[in-house]
């Protein structure tokens, strides 16, 4: 089996990319960072909500479809 060690990142590893994280952005530009990136992902999840219909809803929107056109 092939394995890729890199990819298993241990709590060390972590520790040391939080530092760094916060070395560069400083402590108090990570939270509204984390809030940008929240919202990021909440508006992408909506968006994906938008395109999905339920197959109940396009069911009854093609029958409502099939008798106007009769």
């Amino acid at each position: 089996m092939l394995m890729i060690p890199f990819l298993f990142i241990g709590t060390t590893e972590l520790l040391i990319i939080g530092l760094i994280v916060l070395l560069l952005f400083g402590g108090s530009r990570i939270p509204s960072l984390m809030r940008s990136l929240g919202s990021g992902v909440k508006s992408f999840k909506d968006g994906m909500k938008e395109g999905e219909t339920p197959e109940s809803e396009s069911k009854a929107n093609d029958k409502t479809e099939e008798v106007k056109k009769d």
